[in-house]
């Protein structure tokens, strides 16, 4: 998809104004975290390190020059956090599950602690009437397998499937609904081929490999879950934004398709076809690039129960001749870019991009179920003088975008959820603190005292009637 016009038509309209604003009965209403971003203890109970401890310990990785070892302090304060939950009127909780929490080295036996702190947080979320909603992997590899070769050693996949069928069987009495990873274009991405994350590399060639061995694992992890009880839901939470061409010029709409091919379609493809998107690499070349075996068609497939999708903003697309390091991509962009308005972090804010992606990727994905896994946006405002924190512009963000979502379903998308990012104020990656995207405020020179912001109020209405306020 390459303009802002390519799904409208005269069958997708909005819905009337006397109900444009009300959601599905049993629609449920949330938040989401991570936990390198929430929970602190970064070295407690038998935790091993992970690559964003590494990252994040390196001077000048980090914008603000600070590191999760705190955070939220989440995971001895998760009950609070689940009590704010419950006041926002919220009924499924995204969280992840620390690998290194789980297998100090990534490997092995497992540390009877970490599984012990999930199991508490989970059987906390349960008896509060709200859904757990674990993800398997947000980013924070146990260092002992990047030292190992990370995500482009191809047995990546095998350690993760046995990671991944050791938490199911420890907790799948207590989880229904599985997501294995969060934004895998982006862990891959800006981790192996851009360098601002970790591991902070920069060589494309490992990143393709690493985005195949990443490939590889979803297909292999999915089938060790439902070995474990075929009646889980499983899926992904993948980011997607809109392309948009720089100019309408033939060249750069082209470039606008390849990178949705790339961004949008490379981690889902696989699983729902067993092939990557045409179009990207050259196909002569393609195999290689990738590592790819004969069979490994069959290891990516994945008949996924759902689609989580992860929104913020847009990417601005160019046709780049010289390249871009990746054999045959050429293209130059410019994510969170655009006309509009922008958050604090400086992304466009552009609520019809989030129903044009919704509407598309749920044509491209057919008939199953799509979460909302992330949306929400970064405002820095803090307490005014009555310790109230008035974020407006939140709200407004919210409203904009809850709208466009409404507007979805009643044209025809089978949404069945949303959650927020994010319930705390945390570690923005490499912004640090510096980003706010919360719905509670986090005083982090005040103990991680915990307020929740006008926006966090408002959206409690929007739960609470099961339509924008």
């Amino acid at each position: 998809m390459s303009s802002r016009e390519s799904l409208d038509s005269p069958a997708s309209q909005p819905a009337t104004a006397q109900d444009a604003d009300a959601f599905p009965e049993g629609f449920l209403w949330g938040a989401a975290t991570a936990a390198y971003q929430i929970e602190g203890a970064w070295n407690e109970d038998g935790k091993g390190p992970s690559i964003w401890d590494e990252f994040a310990h390196t001077p000048g990785r980090i914008a603000d020059g600070r590191n999760g070892d705190v955070a939220c302090n989440s995971y001895h304060r998760h009950r609070e956090d689940i009590a704010l939950l419950q006041q926002l009127n919220l009924k499924t909780y995204r969280f992840s599950i620390a690998w290194p929490r789980i297998q100090p080295n990534g490997r092995g036996a497992a540390n009877q602690k970490g599984l012990d702190y999930y199991k508490k947080l989970i059987d906390d979320l349960l008896a509060a009437g709200i859904r757990p909603m674990p993800t398997l992997y947000h980013w924070d590899l146990p260092l002992a397998l990047h030292q190992a070769g990370g995500w482009p050693n191809r047995d990546m996949a095998d350690y993760f499937t046995d990671y991944a069928q050791l938490v199911a069987s420890e907790m799948g009495d207590r989880i229904q609904h599985w997501t294995i990873f969060n934004e895998p274009k982006t862990f891959t991405g800006v981790g192996y081929w851009q360098g601002r994350h970790a591991p902070g590399h920069t060589d494309p060639l490992p990143f393709l490999k690493a985005t195949h061995t990443v490939n590889l694992a979803q297909g292999q992890a999915f089938r060790a879950l439902k070995a474990i009880n075929p009646n889980f839901e499983i899926g992904g939470a993948y980011d997607v934004s809109p392309m948009l061409p720089a100019t309408n010029t033939p060249a750069d709409q082209a470039a606008a398709e390849r990178w949705h091919r790339f961004q949008n379609l490379w981690f889902l493809d696989p699983p729902l076809k067993g092939a990557y998107p045409s179009g990207v690499l050259p196909e002569s070349q393609q195999a290689e690039l990738l590592g790819f075996k004969p069979g490994d068609e069959d290891i990516m497939r994945a008949e996924l129960d759902f689609v989580g999708l992860n929104y913020y903003s847009s990417f601005i697309v160019q046709d780049e001749p010289a390249g871009n390091g990746v054999p045959g991509l050429n293209t130059r962009q410019e994510w969170g870019a655009g006309p509009n308005a922008k958050t604090d972090f400086g992304w466009d804010v552009y609520p019809q991009g989030f129903y044009d992606i919704v509407k598309w990727m749920s044509q491209h994905v057919g008939p199953r179920p799509i979460e909302i896994t992330e949306n929400g946006a970064a405002y820095n405002m803090g307490p005014n003088a009555e310790g109230r924190i008035p974020d407006a512009p939140r709200i407004a963000y919210l409203q904009s975008h809850l709208r466009a979502m409404a507007r979805a379903i009643q044209d025809g998308v089978p949404l069945r959820a949303y959650h927020c990012w994010s319930l705390l104020d945390n570690f923005e990656w490499a912004r640090g603190y510096s980003m706010r995207f919360g719905l509670v405020n986090i005083d982090y020179e005040n103990e991680q005292k915990r307020t929740i912001k006008d926006s966090g109020y408002w959206y409690a209405e929007v739960a609470k009637g099961n339509r924008v306020v």
